[in-house]
């Protein structure tokens, strides 16, 4: 009798001990929670038991029930932005307390390899002024990081490893240096916090990051675990979205960034379609409305001799703005140097992580003192041997007159002729292009090659986007 007394109460005490509440990888110390919304906080504890959470900027009590399985989720109301540190305290009778919370603005960042590069570099490709910007990183006391260490799986995983990281020197080297730019830039003209959760897998395709139930939809797509696993590790279908997407979705975000494209080359006539089922996919399991979804042009690269692969899948990037609602897209036309032309990691990721967040502050956040596109193209005529070419986003007009390079021109034969005299007219802003070698133009392009940086710049010297005239193939 008194062994079995014995037994029922080290069982007891068992049961006690495991009912402590387990939180996922994202709620711990040093988090950074969306400022003046409901955000959800979530976790495990012992089956039905009630869950109580107590944050310090308010002192009320929030609670809930767990499932018959021990899950978990309520959502908590935040203040204004701010960098005073909270706590949060997780009770279910013993409690567990996360300290040094900020409030501020939280956004995910994704993508693959040009997302996913660090402050300190990759292997012979450096990010330019790296050093002093890890040297001054612990200025920047209100930028928390999450970065989500790249995994795959087979089926939807539940949590995530990593923790919330301070700037510092022992730390910021490893943050995704555009991630760290837009924060960095957002953070100085909203003075709040920022958070970011920087899921990235380098090389990944836009497959990479969609469920199962969208992938079957598309017929050149085989989810057979043979046929996945047979594939480069990087370019699999499916398992980055279960392992590095799927934990993150109760994560309260303000919106997304995206830099991913160069390994979809190639596959150009499904990209734009299928970035747009991504971030439908997205929105909806996030459930919070058309979360704004800023993306990254991918960077002029040689994908073999100096053909035009990339440029199709650029038009298709620059297409996908039509197809998603709440986007936008940069150009990084500009930000390569002429070395760089072998180097898909190009080191100039201040200006990215800049003008993604020139996005964010106009569009979202109504600062409209901040130019955030550069000339898009929008028709053309053709007088005598000229192409008269007008664009959007000229508010301020063509920033360079002279010394504009980037243009080509063809006739009826369909050979493009580089441009020998490009001119602006000062009153229409219409850029006028002509070659010798073409009497009558059938066509003209900028900067469609695979690496072709151009010098045609709008206001806030943000760089024309690449673009032709025809639709040949």
């Amino acid at each position: 009798m008194r062994k079995t007394l014995l037994s029922l109460l080290l069982t007891g005490m068992a049961l006690v001990a495991d009912a402590k509440v387990g939180l996922p990888a994202l709620i711990g110390d040093n988090m950074l929670l969306q400022q003046q919304t409901e955000v959800r906080l979530w976790g495990t504890a012992a089956p039905n038991v009630q869950v109580r959470v107590t944050p310090s900027w308010s002192g009320e009590c929030v609670t809930c029930q767990a499932d018959d399985e021990g899950n978990w989720l309520l959502q908590v109301a935040t203040p204004a932005a701010g960098y005073t540190p909270y706590e949060i305290t997780f009770d279910d009778g013993e409690p567990v307390t996360v300290q040094n919370v900020l409030i501020g603005e939280v956004w995910l960042a994704s993508g693959q390899s040009n997302m996913e590069m660090p402050l300190k570099g990759f292997a012979g490709c450096p990010v330019k002024d790296s050093a002093q910007e890890i040297i001054h990183a612990s200025e920047e006391s209100g930028i928390r990081f999450f970065m989500v260490p790249k995994k795959q799986s087979y089926e939807p995983e539940t949590n995530c490893d990593g923790a919330w990281q301070v700037p510092g020197i022992d730390t910021a080297p490893g943050f995704s240096a555009t991630a760290w730019f837009f924060a960095k830039s957002l953070s100085h003209a909203l003075q709040v916090p920022v958070g970011i959760v920087c899921s990235a897998y380098g090389g990944s395709r836009v497959e990479s990051w969609m469920n199962r139930e969208v992938l079957q939809q598309y017929p050149d797509v085989d989810l057979n675990p043979d046929s996945i696993a047979a594939k480069l590790d990087y370019t699999r279908p499916l398992l980055m979205y279960n392992a590095m997407l799927k934990p993150l979705e109760n994560y309260t975000v303000k919106g997304i960034i995206w830099y991913q494209g160069c390994s979809n080359v190639g596959r150009h006539d499904t990209y734009a379609r299928r970035m747009a089922d991504m971030v439908r996919l997205w929105r909806a399991e996030w459930g919070l409305g058309e979360l704004p979804f800023y993306f990254t042009e991918i960077a002029p690269y040689s994908y073999g001799g100096n053909g035009v692969a990339a440029a199709y899948l650029r038009e298709a990037q620059c297409k996908a703005q039509s197809l998603i609602p709440g986007s936008a897209m940069i150009s990084t036309n500009d930000l390569a140097e002429p070395y760089e032309i072998h180097n898909i990691h190009p080191r100039r990721k201040q200006e990215v992580g800049q003008r993604l967040s020139y996005l964010a502050l106009n569009l979202t956040y109504g600062k409209k003192q901040f130019p955030c596109f550069g000339p898009q193209y929008k028709s053309w005529t053709v007088k005598g041997n000229e192409a008269w070419i007008s664009f959007d986003h000229l508010e301020m007009g063509i920033c360079r007159n002279d010394g504009l390079q980037g243009f080509e021109v063809a006739g009826e034969d369909r050979v493009f002729h580089a441009a020998d005299k490009v001119w602006v007219n000062g009153q229409t802003g219409e850029v006028v292009v002509s070659s010798q070698e073409v009497p009558v133009p059938a066509a003209v392009r900028y900067c469609f090659r695979d690496f072709q940086p151009g010098t045609l710049i709008g206001a806030g010297e943000l760089p024309a986007v690449p673009f032709r005239t025809d639709d040949w193939e």
